[in-house]
């Protein structure tokens, strides 16, 4: 059944006039009819199933159900992850939200390759907020994993110090010692922290350890900065989650 993210207030017994893109998206290119059956969800973890009700150049959607499934891990992970150039980032976004990351903060490291400021970060940033959305439509999640404004990585390793109590940190380093299947489970929420495609810069690196980061390998090889957030994550959920 075709799901759409709508910023609305749902309820069973309403038409939802669905908003322009997402019904062009529906008629024009699912090809949608009146009558199917679509579901919509607006982020808060409930979802409404109803029918096409209208078409046109606009379409609205008659709620009929409302449904609550589990969809959400257990394990609440967020994300830190340097920023990566184009693609990359767009693709370890999707990736972890299909995978169950609960938020995503995007971070300016030293050895990042892309430059973001002004206009041109607040851009990118609504850019992958819709590439989560997308995921979520996709993989039936409920809850829409929050990407944080994006920050320098030494400056938002500082707010975390008063939390880091409450969480249990992760960074992933190639040269670390410790294995991801040497942990024990954890008792709280995680922090992954992820590099960019150059990796940490020693001094982010040492900053981290001495904040509370644990470094841990993801076995032998070296892995590409899109592959090594989603590795970590996919392991954690084998191991910890639920899968």
């Amino acid at each position: 059944m075709p799901r759409f993210y709508c910023d609305l207030p749902l309820a069973v017994g309403r038409l939802i006039e669905l908003p322009v893109e997402t019904a062009r998206h529906a008629i024009g290119a699912l090809r949608l009819r009146e009558g199917e059956p679509v579901t919509l969800f607006n982020g808060d973890g409930v979802e409404y199933h109803g029918t096409l009700a209208q078409q046109g150049k606009s379409a609205a959607v008659r709620l009929t159900e409302r449904a609550e499934p589990k969809r959400e891990s257990n394990l609440h992970i967020t994300l830190v992850q340097g920023l990566s150039s184009g693609e990359r980032m767009d693709l370890t976004l999707q990736k972890s939200v299909e995978l169950g990351v609960a938020a995503i903060q995007p971070v300016f490291m030293r050895r990042s390759i892309v430059k973001l400021s002004g206009d041109k970060a607040e851009r990118r940033l609504q850019h992958w907020r819709g590439v989560v959305v997308a995921a979520c439509e996709q993989c039936g999640r409920n809850r829409i994993p929050p990407v944080g404004e994006i920050q320098e990585f030494m400056s938002w390793l500082r707010q975390q110090q008063n939390q880091a109590d409450a969480m249990q940190s992760y960074l992933l380093d190639p040269e670390a010692e410790t294995g991801l299947r040497d942990l024990p489970a954890p008792n709280g929420r995680i922090l992954l922290l992820a590099g960019p495609e150059g990796g940490f810069d020693p001094i982010e690196r040492g900053a981290a350890v001495a904040a509370g980061c644990q470094r841990v390998r993801l076995g032998p090889r070296i892995l590409r900065t899109e592959t090594a957030a989603l590795a970590a994550i996919a392991a954690m959920q084998a191991v910890w989650g639920d899968f």
